[in-house]
């Protein structure tokens, strides 16, 4: 492939309007409806996410997670001790990108991230499968791996224990974005897409469109 085939790549968008009339007041309520109708859609992995982290290098890292649960921010869990967690640890605050290519939408989230509790921690891990939660206590995320032979043989060692010997690790859990900006995009036709974002000032959502 050359970069001329590339640049001829076009999709002209047509299938919605976004218009900052229609819009929620606020940006989780008009979050949950995008993501109501992608859920009805039947997308694949709807709920998947990129994820911006910045390391203690300051250099960015990205990654895709998944959105497992939506009340004040939005919710996904980790190992704290992964890349992702050491970041946040270091760096509160992240940046979160969904997209939806087939519904030609975008969602831009900026904020900051707290853990959730032992509590909230506890009720979602132990409401995963065997083999999920199993994978979550083999494996030290983010660490080098010298023999995928011998995580193999660590999983099938802990997949042979009672599932009540199968404890949440401690450093196993999930964050909260709590958002301060959030934009909503919606592919147009002669690219000039219809942009509608939130920003959260003077605790308040203050609502404006953006130029394409």
């Amino acid at each position: 492939m050359n970069n001329e085939t590339l640049q001829s790549l076009r999709q002209n968008y047509k299938m919605f309007t976004l218009d900052i009339s229609d819009v929620n007041p606020h940006p989780i309520v008009q979050f949950q409806k995008w993501l109501t109708q992608a859920l009805s859609s039947s997308l694949p992995e709807p709920n998947a996410f990129n994820l911006a982290t910045v390391g203690v290098d300051q250099t960015p890292n990205i990654r895709t997670v998944l959105l497992k649960g939506i009340d004040t921010g939005f919710v996904f869990y980790t190992n704290y001790q992964s890349l992702k967690g050491q970041d946040m640890a270091h760096i509160p605050h992240v940046s979160a990108h969904f997209l939806w290519l087939e519904l030609e939408r975008q969602v831009r989230i900026k904020g900051m991230v707290e853990k959730l509790t032992d509590h909230e921690n506890d009720a979602y891990f132990y409401s995963r499968p065997i083999e999920s939660r199993v994978g979550a206590i083999a494996s030290d995320q983010s660490q080098p791996l010298a023999h995928k032979e011998k995580l193999v043989e660590k999983f099938q060692s802990l997949m042979g224990l009672e599932e009540s010997a199968l404890k949440r690790p401690p450093h196993w859990g999930g964050y909260r974005i709590i958002p301060t900006y959030v934009e909503f995009w919606q592919g147009r036709t002669g690219r000039l897409h219809d942009r509608v974002a939130y920003q959260y000032v003077n605790n308040d959502w203050n609502i404006f469109c953006l130029q394409p």
